[in-house]
């Protein structure tokens, strides 16, 4: 074989490693149970357990925030974030968590929301003799 056809398999092959590395590292949504079974970051979404309610006390350590978040296996976990809460946390309806289980306990290294929009919340509806009514 001459060198330029070898230089040139070599380079195919590097590629293809390449790109197949790539796509490993690529992550679609997990659940809790499948966070646990690795020690490696995942991507869990689902919703914030409102009636487990949350620990965030800005006095005593600001980079402290903990919850209880339900996947989409219906899974609950506590999850811990050190950060600040997030502005709005209230007023999530999704919630999406990068990072790794220990134990029981999902530890967060981000959080990202899914906010309800500005545009809808507050939509009212103007009848013609001028009161205000919110639509059902």
């Amino acid at each position: 074989m001459k060198k330029s056809a070898i230089i040139g398999l070599i380079t195919i092959a590097l590629c293809v490693c390449f790109l197949v590395s790539l796509n490993a590292d690529t992550s679609s949504y997990s659940t809790f149970q499948d966070a646990a079974k690795e020690s490696r970051e995942f991507h869990v979404m689902g919703y914030w357990e409102k009636e487990k309610g949350m620990y965030y006390d800005a006095e005593k350590d600001a980079n402290h925030f903990a919850f209880y978040m339900k996947d989409e296996k219906g899974a609950v976990n506590k999850v811990v974030y050190n950060g600040t809460k997030p502005q709005d946390f209230e007023r999530s309806e999704k919630l999406v968590l990068i990072g790794k289980m220990e134990k029981d306990t999902f530890y967060a290294s981000k959080i990202l929301m899914k906010c309800p929009s500005k545009y809808n919340d507050n939509l009212v509806e103007v009848k013609q003799d001028g009161t205000v009514e919110q639509p059902q």
